[in-house]
């Protein structure tokens, strides 16, 4: 097996040593299995995204308690996962038996991997890799495992994300350990930098990571000292009076970025999504489903992912939900109007109705058939057809009609996107293509998700009852 030799036990410094055994054991605090489920959700995002294939092998590098190799497992990848935390990767094991999952979950440093060159279809990180100590050794072990084609995928916190802020906030009470900050690894430019040697069609964007908790700020801030290793480290290192000046300074910090209803909590974290093929000839390597446009043009692939990531949380919610929320009535201009499943089902339903109506936009035509009063009378008639559907269906549905309107919108140029036409329903003003989009087959998923969520108060991820799993 032909492994990194750079950073190895035998030629690292014995202060490099010391470090990393520090780091560990820091990792290893806390509860990283209970902590790591409310990041669940998105974690599944992520992985839609990066387009792995049934049968791929695919490695989580800094695993944890497998929050992403357990959504690779069970989407049928080949699945190894690797950390330097010992109990979290045990309690990994217990999670992909309980569930019938073959996955294997080993000890494994980031700088530098026990894994021969190429191994892996997918080398992904989320949230991981970016704490390791020495970065460069990180990126090239990213690189040399990975197959000649492959794909790497990281997601790395922002310094001027929410995260970053509460990294910040805290580094006033406890000085820097002088290691480059993780954080940079959230700059484009840096991580451009970092992998330019073996890597191609490398392609950054900003994401925002839902930290969503059934429970208000306060609680919020003693969740993470009491669960997360680097913030019950960085308490305990202080003495009572300051543990209390950092304390309200992060209920602070969550509350003045809190967006939840109700009791709960809400937070947008920014972070940097990383997708990158490995290349070794030089040669161009194809960007997965990113080449589909045949425009390669970024300004029509920000919109499909939005799209795509507008139907994939709607759908993430409603899987919560019991029978018997799913045909509740939503709160509709102040009053009980439709179910869930008959709105979500109406979401799904429209994407290709709406796709058009961008099509006609970007030819230059005006659309002046579509009135208000003929999209209620379609709604009216949809909950009439529809009066209750079923959940597997429907998020079915859901799932492809979405895929599709954004494989559509992939195509766009940007010609196509500026051009404007009279639009019914925008009181007959000349709007944009791209204005068409973004407002209805974007926004519209959005839209009714913030309906459903408010009508339940549900604000938060609540794993509590899969916590025994």
């Amino acid at each position: 097996m032909n492994t990194s030799a750079a950073a190895s036990p035998t030629t690292q410094s014995p202060e490099m040593v010391q470090l990393k055994t520090r780091l560990k054991s820091i990792w290893m605090t806390g509860n990283y299995d209970v902590f790591s489920r409310y990041m669940e959700p998105d974690a599944q995002l992520f992985y839609r995204r990066i387009g792995v294939q049934p049968g791929q092998r695919f490695l989580d590098v800094g695993c944890g308690a497998g929050q992403l190799a357990l959504v690779a497992a069970r989407a049928g990848a080949q699945v190894t996962g690797c950390d330097i935390s010992t109990n979290w990767l045990e309690r990994a094991r217990q999670r992909a038996a309980l569930e019938h999952l073959d996955v294997r979950f080993e000890e494994g440093d980031a700088e530098a991997l026990p894994y021969a060159d190429g191994q892996f279809d997918v080398v992904a990180t989320l949230i991981g890799a970016m704490f390791a100590p020495q970065p460069d050794l990180v990126a090239a072990e990213l690189i040399r495992v990975c197959r000649p084609g492959g794909t790497i995928a990281m997601a790395n916190w922002t310094a001027h994300g929410f995260v970053g802020q509460m990294f910040k906030l805290i580094s006033k009470y406890i000085a820097p350990n002088g290691i480059p900050s993780p954080l940079l690894w959230g700059d484009e430019a840096v991580v451009r930098e970092r992998l330019s040697s073996g890597s191609a069609n490398l392609r950054c964007t900003l994401r925002f990571y839902q930290l969503e908790y059934p429970f208000p700020p306060e609680t919020v801030v003693e969740f993470f000292r009491e669960h997360y290793g680097p913030m019950t480290r960085a308490f305990a290192c202080l003495e009572p009076e300051q543990q209390t000046k950092l304390k309200n300074e992060l209920v602070a910090l969550w509350a003045n970025n809190n967006r939840a209803e109700g009791n709960g909590t809400l937070v947008d974290a920014e972070y940097l999504e990383v997708i990158a093929h490995r290349n070794e000839s030089g040669t161009d390597i194809s960007l997965g489903r990113f080449s589909k446009s045949k425009h390669a043009n970024r300004r029509a692939d920000s919109l499909a992912d939005r799209i795509e990531e507008g139907a994939a949380r709607l759908e993430e919610f409603a899987q919560r939900l019991t029978d018997a929320e799913w045909k509740t009535q939503v709160i509709e201009r102040g009053k009980p109007g439709r179910t869930v499943g008959v709105i979500v089902h109406h979401v799904a339903t429209v994407y290709p109705i709406e796709v058009e109506l961008a099509q006609a936009i970007a030819s230059g035509k005006a659309v002046t058939h579509v009135t208000w009063d003929v999209v209620n009378h379609l709604n009216g008639e949809h909950a009439i057809q529809k009066p209750n559907p079923s959940k597997s269906e429907t998020l079915d549905l859901l799932r492809t009609n979405s895929a599709a309107a954004a494989a559509t919108v992939r195509n766009f140029t940007d010609a196509e996107l500026d051009r404007a036409a009279p639009f019914s329903l925008s009181h007959g003003a000349p709007v944009t293509a791209q204005f068409v989009i973004e407002d209805h087959a974007l926004r519209h998923s959005w839209h009714h998700l913030a309906s459903i969520r408010k009508t339940f108060g549900k604000t938060g991820f609540n794993p509590s009852s899969k916590l025994t799993q």
